[in-house]
């Protein structure tokens, strides 16, 4: 691998100008696609299959006026007044009939006859039913909704709107994600001790993450895509292409530290070492991303593969886009003492350019003098921080997680306050009587609804809505309980057991559904997905790194520290966003369960960068005893050499994730978070911490394959053995930066 990235990175540098031009075209392409044929994304979270979604499916085909997006309007009135006062009544009428003439709606309830009153009489909701789904309700529209309101707000009433089409779509480039862009390149500077070669890994990540952002979006076009898979794909590819460029980047001054060293041989030189590690840890992130397909989840496999797309993009500039900058940058990027006429004596003791990392050998001779203590405080203090998940609870966001201040979370707030917490859990009975004798219809049905109406933990029933031939009935369904209480999840499970039995008897079929019921779906779905993800991810970690550093241990000891590594990121996050502590200083509205796939994509996504440190740092160790055979030197060598950089890498990582703490949608908020709080820990205490402590342990013995083994893995070669003799200025003089001119390639 080593000899053909070498080659391949030389060329790049030599082409520059044919590179540089082949990715400009590309991003321009892709900006061409996804800005002027774009599609759309939708905010629903389906998965084919479960009960919810076949109920959901059947309305769509049959009864599309129950199966379109709802709005829902909640009025508060004054203090002092009610609902059913004259200047109040007028002011509801008046922008009901502003709602009435939104294009799209069908129908819209009167609080006042639906009797969709508090019995206080302050709070009142009027719905209004569209004939398509929530997503295909254009922002036109919605913002004809909005302008209905003025009325009511004009009288003096609190109007709020819920419902599915005011689910606010997620998005991106607040004052945070840009705030976290400038720290990551305040740490290039400061790792890489250039202006000019921070500049360059930014660069080069906004490149491949254009191109990669761009491209979901025109196939958004084709495919249904959750405005969360584009985030995803940013704050993935963003991260991953800083630190590869910067893996390249700062192996590659390492090198232009000796004065004799031919730039265009460095270039190919960091390709093919600093850019084997690339591979490596890019593959491992794609292949874990791409995994999320065996979830059969379609929502996350589409994220999964956005993402996995992304990364793929970031590699490829890392090995192309990089190596060709760095042609065009030459002798700017060598190290001033190393720089012709830089010999001053003081220059030269200095050491500073010349052996970066002595704070890394500090720490790995640490590490490597007391590894038991620092392995009990380390694993202690990550089962503590993990301890949390054991109560981990799962899903889906709802209204009462969108931000304080939004409509959507006041609205549900005011129905609480007026009906009660199951009211935002309302559930829905489908039944399907296509296959009930005609006459047995109207019994049957109302068999169900005193069978329903009879379970303690229901507040209501509503009046059933059906079909004009009958064949489809709707009933909704109050809970008492919230929609996030175990009471309501075992309500459903318990309808789906008992109250439909009348229809089965009768040969119809019968659902629970409603997004209540959705959220413990698919939950449930994931929850029977994730041991066989879990088991993919954990084989491929062992393959990938036994290949990479022809070892059983070291494979091992990274997947122990990876699980290590999740528990304490899911402990975490249970106890911000679940538990509510430090609920204000994350802006989080409401403690509530964790969205579903939120531990799945902090393991997909988790992983592969954790691979990305371990692959970085121990093929740093491995490259050193290959040479010298020196176990405990080893381990030190490569916390010294590379320490530097992960712990840049971690930084920017964790920069450019905590940007997305603070975005208003709570789903972006916790993955944000989790990504961000599982990549310090891994980055610090498993990989910086308890990886050199158990290798020093292990010594020679973690480096060791059996006979057998050895002669059927394939050698990568990372160290670059292959690689031909350093090309130094003795052979070819030194490559200086040239002007640009037109047509030189």
């Amino acid at each position: 691998m080593a000899k053909r990235l070498y080659a391949l990175g030389r060329w790049a540098a030599h082409r520059r100008y044919r590179v540089l031009t082949m990715w400009v075209l590309l991003l321009a392409l892709a900006a061409g696609l996804g800005t002027a044929l774009g599609g759309k994304a939708t905010t629903e979270f389906s998965v084919p299959g479960v009960e919810s979604q076949q109920a959901q499916d059947l309305l769509k085909e049959k009864f599309p006026q129950a199966a379109g997006g709802t709005a829902r309007v909640v009025f508060a009135a004054p203090e002092g007044a009610k609902l059913s006062g004259d200047k109040e009544r007028r002011a509801i009428l008046a922008t009901l009939r502003g709602v009435a003439a939104v294009p799209g709606v069908i129908n819209v309830s009167d609080p006042a006859q639906t009797g969709a009153v508090s019995e206080d009489g302050t709070i009142g909701y009027a719905d209004a039913l569209f004939g398509k789904p929530a997503n295909s309700v254009p922002q036109s529209a919605k913002d004809r909704l909005d302008d209905a309101l003025e009325p009511a707000k004009k009288a003096g009433l609190e109007v709020e709107l819920g419902g599915t089409v005011s689910t606010p779509p997620a998005e991106v480039g607040g004052p945070a994600e840009v705030v976290g862009v400038v720290v990551a390149f305040v740490v290039l500077a400061l790792a890489l001790s250039s202006l000019v070669a921070a500049g360059l890994p930014l660069l080069t990540a906004l490149v491949g993450v254009g191109v990669g952002v761009l491209t979901v979006q025109f196939l958004s076009r084709f495919i249904d895509m959750t405005n969360t898979a584009t985030v995803l794909a940013l704050m993935i590819g963003l991260a991953v292409g800083i630190d590869y460029a910067l893996f390249i980047v700062s192996r590659h001054r390492e090198q232009l530290a000796d004065s004799k060293q031919d730039v265009h041989d460095s270039i190919a030189r960091a390709t093919a070492t600093a850019g084997s590690a690339v591979t490596f840890a890019g593959v491992t992130v794609i292949i874990a991303l791409a995994a999320l397909a065996t979830t059969g989840i379609p929502f996350l496999t589409v994220m999964g593969l956005a993402a996995a797309g992304t990364v793929l993009l970031a590699v490829l500039v890392a090995l192309t886009l990089v190596p060709a900058l760095l042609g065009f940058l030459g002798e700017r990027l060598r190290p001033k003492s190393a720089r012709p006429g830089a010999s001053s004596p003081r220059t030269q003791m200095s050491g500073r350019e010349r052996k970066p990392g002595s704070w890394g050998l500090a720490w790995g001779r640490l590490m490597t003098r007391f590894p038991i203590p620092v392995l009990v405080v380390s694993v202690l203090g990550l089962l503590a921080l993990a301890l949390p998940a054991t109560g981990l609870r799962l899903g889906l966001p709802s209204n009462e997680t969108q931000p304080a201040t939004s409509t959507q979370h006041k609205s549900y707030e005011l129905l609480t306050k007026g009906f009660g917490p199951g009211f935002n859990a309302t559930l829905v009975v489908v039944v399907d009587g296509t296959h009930i004798p005609t006459a047995r219809r109207e019994t049957v049905v109302e068999q169900v609804a005193d069978t329903v109406g009879k379970d303690p933990d229901i507040a209501t029933v509503a009046p059933p809505r059906a079909t004009e031939d009958g064949a489809i009935t709707v009933l909704g369904v109050v809970p008492k309980a919230g929609p996030d209480d175990q009471k309501t999840t075992d309500l459903v499970h318990r309808l789906r057991d008992h109250a439909v039995t009348p229809v089965t008897d009768a040969g119809g079929t019968a659902y629970v559904a409603g997004a209540t019921a959705a959220g413990i779906d698919v939950s449930a779905k994931l929850s029977s997905a994730l041991p066989l993800f879990v088991t993919i991810i954990v084989v491929l970690a062992l393959l990938l790194l036994m290949l990479a550093f022809r070892s059983i241990l070291v494979p091992l000891k990274a997947v122990l520290g990876f699980l290590l590594s999740i528990a304490a990121g899911i402990g975490a996050v249970v106890w911000v966003f679940q538990d509510g502590h430090l609920t204000g200083l994350f802006q989080v509205a409401a403690a509530a369960p964790i969205a579903c796939f939120v531990p799945v994509l902090l393991i997909g996504v988790l992983f592969g960068l954790a691979m990305d440190y371990e692959v970085f740092l121990v093929s740093r160790m491995r490259e050193h005893f290959h040479h010298h055979r020196d176990a405990r030197a080893a381990v030190e060598h490569g916390v010294e050499r590379s320490g530097r950089v992960v712990t840049a890498a971690a930084l920017i990582m964790a920069a450019v994730f905590g940007g997305f703490i603070f975005n208003h949608d709570p789903t972006v908020k916790t993955i944000g978070f989790a990504l961000t709080v599982g990549v310090l820990i891994d980055a610090f205490v498993v990989r910086l911490t308890i990886v050199p402590a158990v290798l020093s342990l292990l010594g020679r013995h973690a480096w060791a394959l059996p006979r057998w083994l050895d002669r059927a893995v394939p050698n990568v070669d990372i160290e670059g053995d292959s690689l031909p003799p350093r090309i130094t200025d003795d052979r070819t003089a030194p490559v200086a930066a040239e002007p640009v001119r037109a047509g030189k390639d």
